[in-house]
């Protein structure tokens, strides 16, 4: 009986270490296969987008973002402001927003008025791009609020907007096919999550981690 007992305990004993030894090649390999951001041919074409910083500078900054995204908005809120003061006040980076509509016709009005205000003067585009991420509710942002009525409200708080022609142009076809563009760009850059960030070519794999965005900033910068 005891020596029974005691193969019974040896067979345990292997098949945990076997369990723990592949438990621990599962973990060596996840993290030796994760990527910290993952690369393109080609950078997004920033022809006719919203850019914030000197036009010339090295290194450039896409955000694929969308107005209805709480996400976007918590981005913006931390990261935005650090990589600003960073980078772009000094001329290495500008940086550049690209319309996601993953939110429907909500987030295809607020870029549309986006579009709308940049195409309009592009000097408030951003203090425009501000106040409507503000107006996000903290609480339920799922519901409607990005409304016709709520953007006008905006863009008359918008000091440099002219608020007929900011009415005229939300339906225009100039707007319309610069939100179509978004979407193309959307498309060709397989962006699946908001906000999606770019560096150059690289796309980070956890747009929050300011630090690895940093660190492929430095090295586009030196030319790696």
């Amino acid at each position: 009986m005891a020596k029974k007992n005691n193969n019974s305990f040896k067979l345990i004993m292997i098949l945990t270490l076997v369990i723990v030894g592949l438990l621990a090649a599962i973990i060596i390999l996840t993290q030796a296969t994760k990527e910290d951001a993952k690369s393109f041919e080609n950078m997004p074409d920033i022809s006719g987008q919203p850019v914030l910083g000197e036009k010339d500078a090295p290194v450039t900054i896409v955000e694929f973002g969308d107005f209805k995204c709480p996400a976007c908005k918590a981005w913006g809120e931390s990261a935005y402001p650090q990589l600003v003061k960073d980078y772009v006040d000094s001329g290495k980076v500008k940086f550049v927003y690209i319309n996601v509509l993953f939110h429907g016709q909500e987030s295809a009005l607020g870029a549309a008025a986006a579009e709308a205000v940049w195409k309009q003067n592009p000097d408030v585009y951003w203090d425009f791009h501000k106040q409507l991420f503000d107006e996000q509710p903290t609480a339920n942002h799922d519901s409607q609020w990005i409304t016709t009525e709520k953007l006008i409200e905006i863009a008359s708080n918008t000091e440099g907007v002219d608020l007929e022609q900011f009415k005229a142009d939300l339906t225009s076809q100039d707007i319309v096919d610069a939100v179509r563009l978004d979407s193309e760009l959307t498309d060709e850059f397989k962006v699946e999550m908001t906000p999606t960030i770019m560096v150059n070519d690289k796309a980070l794999t956890d747009p929050f981690d300011y630090e690895k965005m940093v660190e492929i900033i430095e090295q586009e910068l030196d030319g790696e």
